[in-house]
């Protein structure tokens, strides 16, 4: 498997498909992750967005950073998904070599940090943690995290791009 840089028109219908796939029967699912990524990729918010390839050539996994604010203030701060990897190659390793490349990239851009909406079982392994100092929506939750990359940790609540409003 490898791990590069999307390639937008090229990869975009084959990213769509996954994410689609990943997604179809999570129980967390909004039903629109791929569309998520194609609004973040219309909008020119795709700061880092990396495709997983196969041996044969297909994609079969990809990860998307977007910015974030936080308390209405635009910052070195990223969210870091939607994250998929198509069903029958989950837990094989695709999903945390995504996320490990996009951190060390997100590092070499000097971010200060990344915030996700996810598992904190699986996500502490990055060294993820829930803050209750920053919030998602108003509220604290044990599932929005953080990774402090570089600077002090952030307080306030954060939003995400508009383009996470789709239906």
């Amino acid at each position: 498997m490898q791990i590069r840089d999307e390639r937008d028109e090229e990869d975009a219908a084959a990213i769509s498909r996954v994410t689609a796939a990943a997604f179809a029967n999570a129980p967390h699912s909004s039903g629109t992750e791929a569309r998520i990524v194609a609004a973040l990729r219309q909008a020119g918010a795709l700061t880092i967005s990396l495709a997983a390839v196969s041996d044969d050539g297909s994609i079969v996994g990809h990860v998307a950073f977007s910015p974030v604010q936080i308390d209405r203030t635009a910052g070195r701060w990223y969210g870091l998904g939607p994250i998929s990897v198509v069903p029958e190659m989950q837990r094989q390793g695709i999903g945390r070599a995504l996320i490990r490349e996009d951190l060390a990239r997100l590092a070499a851009i000097n971010a200060s940090g990344c915030v996700l909406l996810g598992d904190p079982a699986y996500y502490s392994r990055f060294g993820f943690v829930s803050d209750p100092a920053l919030t998602y929506a108003g509220e604290p939750s044990p599932y929005f995290q953080r990774l402090l990359l570089r600077g002090d940790p952030p307080n306030g609540d954060v939003s995400y791009h508009r383009a996470f409003d789709v239906r």
